[in-house]
């Protein structure tokens, strides 16, 4: 359930709202081209801009076209442990196959709050439950050994999603954690090194625009192809670059929006991919054959 090509797919709108035909053919075009699994409602979904109605109709929406085909980890985190319950309860209520669990953010608590928040919302539901680490946006930190007590005291909790760019950090958790917990890469840029630790597969924005050659890639890691997982890399690599030159998802989204795949529109506070970075994003795509 939890390897290979996994996409934090975004959420398109149109004229300000949830645009649900494009959003079904971005989620057909995902399983089209070997995709393993999809994330409505994380960062690159636009999540904190949707209202709870929103979020919960976009859960509904992936879920119904998935018609598990491929995994639905519907992304159901918050800052507030009482939401976080609600919206993971509603997505499991409605067939999410997982719920990804941002750490809470803004507030910052200590490493017992963090604990306290994961079980709380593992202990309320029976679906699994993957952590989301990714300190540069939530301003904390969950370190490993918190990890490795959730993992061991919530059966539920099965994975984590580390975007801390910290290969150290990564290394310890599969040190400490059950042997079967799941490590996922949560940067594009680190695919083949989580891979090289013992990680199991991407959590992938650039996945929305290449999904085929990202799931190839970590498919020819697993098959033991290790020379065609680098040569794929390194191709890959000025183009996520390229994808991350404006905070995630404004790159991305315009990407999308040039390659005709869905409406580049952002919500505020996302705003419109300054001009001269968009003539260096067009340049990357150029030079991956895209446009």
């Amino acid at each position: 359930m939890f390897k290979g090509s996994i996409t934090a797919i975004v959420t398109p709108f149109k004229n300000g709202k949830i645009d649900e035909k494009t959003f079904r053919d971005l989620i057909d075009f995902q399983i089209k081209n070997g995709t393993s699994g999809i994330v409505p409602c994380g960062t690159t979904g636009e999540s904190a801009t949707l209202t709870v109605e929103e979020h919960e109709r976009v859960i509904e929406i992936a879920i119904e076209q998935a018609k598990k085909r491929i995994t639905v980890i519907a992304g159901t985190g918050s800052n507030s442990t009482a939401e976080a319950i609600m919206l993971t309860q509603a997505a499991a209520k409605a067939g999410a196959d997982a719920s990804l669990q941002v750490s809470p953010y803004y507030n910052r608590p200590t490493q017992k709050g963090l604990y306290e928040h994961f079980k709380a919302v593992a202990d309320s539901v029976k679906i699994p439950i993957v952590l989301y680490n990714i300190a540069a946006r939530t301003g904390v930190n969950i370190e490993p050994e918190t990890i490795a007590k959730l993992a061991n005291d919530c059966k539920n909790i099965v994975a984590v999603k580390e975007a801390s760019g910290n290969l150290e950090q990564m290394s310890r958790v599969k040190l400490l954690c059950p042997r079967d917990f799941i490590l996922l890469s949560g940067d594009d840029a680190l695919t083949l090194s989580v891979l090289g630790i013992g990680g199991s597969g991407i959590v992938s924005v650039i996945s929305n625009i290449i999904p085929k050659d990202v799931a190839e890639m970590v498919s020819a890691f697993e098959k033991g192809n290790i020379k065609k997982a680098q040569e794929m890399h390194y191709r890959m690599l000025p183009l996520i670059k390229a994808m991350f030159i404006e905070t995630n998802p404004i790159p991305v989204k315009t990407a999308m929006g040039l390659l005709g795949m869905c409406d580049p529109g952002l919500r505020l506070p996302m705003t419109q991919m300054q001009p001269e970075n968009v003539e260096k994003l067009k340049a990357a795509l150029k030079e991956y054959s895209l446009l």
